[in-house]
């Protein structure tokens, strides 16, 4: 018994160290932890549909594990997805985010912020809306401003249902007449930055602007008072 225990003793311990200084490192690595901040993609919204709120375009999360596999886990391969398929408009919340990552079974998440994502899903809309041209400024002195003509009158908008229906009408980027003497045609942007809508297919509208003179004012013609010379003799 004792010689089959003493039998190639020398590899028996050489494996027993070998087995001792991996368990250590292997432990030592546990102890491990880098912080990432990794994308949150949102996949698969249903046609016809829109995410209407805020969701964070990425998360922070701590993850803790062998050095060796955290030092080869590069941040742009780690990404976290919410799959929208199927859903239906209204507000769906994802909760245990830490769920969702695609790690090695070694790795852990440890830490998230935030841990949940609150989806608002709505319809898409559009309607046609009247433009409003912005005039600013005064035409020189002498000079009136007299007329405008635009094309389009009117815009689709596209967006958010909720959105949607508060928008009444769309203005363009202010239009300057200050010290303007003569008629001009340009092409003007609309100005429109909505949350949640945006402008479908028309971005600018073609603009005619009309500056006439101001007539001269009339002098009023004085007439000179005539004095008949005295015609009398003196007696």
């Amino acid at each position: 018994m004792f010689k089959r225990l003493t039998e190639n003793l020398f590899l028996k311990l050489l494996s027993l160290a070998f087995a001792l200084i991996l368990w250590f490192f292997v432990m030592g690595e546990q102890k491990q932890e880098i912080s990432y901040a990794v994308p949150l993609i949102l996949k698969n919204v249903p046609a016809g549909l829109m995410v209407a709120n805020e969701v964070p375009s990425q998360v922070d999360v701590r993850i803790s594990g062998p050095r060796t596999l955290l030092m080869n886990l590069q941040p742009k391969d780690i990404s976290i997805a919410v799959d929208l398929k199927g859903l239906e408009p209204g507000l769906s919340s994802f909760k245990r985010l830490e769920e969702r990552f695609n790690l090695p079974s070694a790795l852990k998440v440890t830490r998230l912020s935030p841990s949940f994502v609150d989806v608002k899903l709505e319809r898409i809309k559009t309607k046609k809306v009247p433009v409003e041209a912005i005039i600013s400024g005064t035409p020189a002195e002498g000079f009136k401003f007299e007329l405008i003509r635009f094309k389009p009158t009117e815009v689709a908008v596209e967006g958010a249902e909720s959105e949607l229906k508060d928008v009444s009408q769309v203005e363009t980027d202010p239009i300057d007449i200050e010290g303007v003497q003569d008629s001009f045609t340009l092409i003007v942007p609309i100005n429109f930055r909505g949350t949640y809508t945006t402008l479908k297919d028309d971005k600018t509208v073609e603009v005619q602007v009309t500056i006439s003179k101001l007539p001269e004012p009339e002098v009023p013609v004085q007439e000179e008072e005539t004095i008949a010379p005295n015609s009398g003799v003196a007696q």
